[in-house]
């Protein structure tokens, strides 16, 4: 089997691209660390929205809509403002529509590339960012900290191990999301009609008209329980909507199908993102957001408990780390 790391172009830009066997991908480390193809060549799939030939100066102006966005602190937080430990910090608020503050700082920060190359069964790269007083994010969230992204690439699809260590002398909140902007048709030949959607998620968070969470649940729709169900076609209206994640089986995971061609991408996220966010792009065919979540949107400025909103703290030297891997299922039998 062919399994390669190397640096090259993409589309312009410096990338690190990965090969094993059928599957390719490519990390783009100066634009947000962000992982922003993985396909099956074989095949002829791409699995996630790429901003292809002469698309680059469109995802530059909005790189959270393409490949695997790093969203650090995630989300929509009021007026810009983050409590914590008895002080308010100022996020700029950068969502004139609704007066918050919305998605962070890394997934346009540039990140360093600190190892790539091949093991026994896979291809690899690992790339960080380290925060302290000298990087730009730390003048609205001052705390010191680094983030460390590995992506690896085998016959078992794409792994994903993201890591934060506090590397501050004071408690910082652990605040992180992905943005994965996932095609639907992602083959050739396939409509978004051909395809469906299942999600494990629970119960659907109020938003206010500010898109904040009110603290109180609403009623699934019956679309809403097809998707946590047998799955549902991922445009059935627009959606911007947040969830509590439910995992099923022992895992927290996305699962789309092509029903045309009896195949299955899974997204399988691990079960300490305690939120989903789903976002279609306003039901526009062509590809959606499945949001792994670690925390309530705003969650500092809920008075819910933290275990409920996914609101914890990492104290000084402390580490959090999790796993999540796309890869692909066919059928036993052709639908």
């Amino acid at each position: 089997m062919d399994i390669r790391a190397y640096e090259g172009p993409y589309e312009g830009e410096d990338a690190v691209w990965l090969k094993a066997g059928r599957y390719e991908a490519a990390m783009l480390p100066g634009t947000g660390g962000n992982l922003i193809a993985f396909r099956d060549t074989q095949s002829g799939y791409r699995f996630l929205r790429e901003p292809g030939p002469g698309g680059i100066e469109a995802f530059k102006q909005s790189p959270g809509v393409y490949g695997i966005p790093v969203l650090f602190p995630p989300n929509r937080y009021e007026d810009g403002k983050l409590p914590w430990n008895g002080q308010v910090y100022r996020l700029p608020v950068n969502e004139q529509a609704t007066g918050n503050h919305i998605h962070g700082f890394l997934y346009t920060a540039a990140w360093q590339v600190e190892d790539f190359g091949t093991g026994r069964n896979e291809s690899y790269v690992t790339v960080a960012v380290k925060v302290d007083e000298k990087h730009p994010a730390y003048e609205y969230f001052p705390f010191k900290y680094t983030v460390k992204l590995r992506y690896g690439l085998s016959e078992a699809g794409l792994s994903q191990q993201v890591l934060i260590r506090n590397d501050g002398e004071e408690s910082m909140p652990c605040l992180l999301a992905f943005h994965t902007a996932v095609n639907a048709p992602f083959a050739r030949g396939s409509a978004a009609a051909d395809y469906r959607v299942k999600l494990t998620v629970g119960e659907r968070w109020e938003l206010d008209d500010r898109m904040l969470p009110t603290g109180s649940y609403q009623p699934l729709s019956p679309e809403e329980k097809e998707l946590r169900g047998e799955g549902v076609y991922p445009f059935f209206a627009p959606l911007d909507n947040h969830y509590t994640a439910v995992p099923q089986n022992g895992r927290n995971r996305m699962e789309l199908t092509d029903t045309r061609l009896g195949v299955t991408l899974v997204y399988d996220a691990g079960t300490s993102y305690k939120q989903w966010m789903i976002w279609n792009n306003g039901a526009a065919e062509g590809f959606f957001c499945p949001e792994p979540q670690i925390n309530l949107i705003n969650a500092p400025n809920v008075e819910l408990p933290g275990e409920e909103i996914g609101l914890f703290s990492l104290q000084p030297g402390e580490y959090w780390e999790e796993t999540a891997r796309l890869y692909v299922k066919e059928a036993s039998a052709r639908t």
